[in-house]
């Protein structure tokens, strides 16, 4: 019975360390806006939540030949390092972003796209950390007798 309390607790942390890591995912975009050669990086957020809650393997972009697993194509880039609880990075399933603006330096960074990505991922961040609050008061005031 108690299983059946906490199964939407855990649909929504699984979800949460996926908004995580998609943030930081974008932060390095970001971060990396001016490297020359830079490749930006992204995960489909449905695809790894059914991953995550499933278990079925999928399969992102792999990165090019002799990209280390930190995303990085050059020792000037920023290293994305994973979340504890992820399994994104962990196991390399980054995907590259479609480059929407040819860059003279190779760059396939959109700067409004990712922010606009940033402040998305941002407010469904948000949102789910209100439905864990909201769903633990509701579950602690049902164990205490309010």
């Amino acid at each position: 019975m108690f299983s059946n309390l906490t199964n939407a607790l855990d649909f929504q942390s699984k979800g949460l360390v996926l908004r995580a890591e998609r943030q930081r995912v974008i932060a390095s975009n970001i971060a990396n806006a001016d490297t020359p050669g830079y490749s930006g990086r992204d995960f489909d957020f449905k695809k790894a939540m059914a991953e995550a809650t499933s278990g079925p393997t999928i399969a992102l972009a792999p990165p090019s030949s002799g990209t280390p697993a930190d995303g990085t194509t050059n020792n000037r880039h920023i290293p994305l390092t994973p979340i504890e609880g992820s399994s994104i990075g962990d196991n390399n399933k980054l995907g590259y972003t479609i480059q929407t603006q040819p860059a003279m330096d190779g760059n396939s960074v959109d700067l409004d796209r990712e922010r606009a990505n940033f402040v998305d991922n941002s407010v469904r961040y948000e949102a789910t950390l209100r439905f864990i609050n909201g769903s633990s008061r509701t579950i602690l005031s049902a164990i205490q007798g309010q």
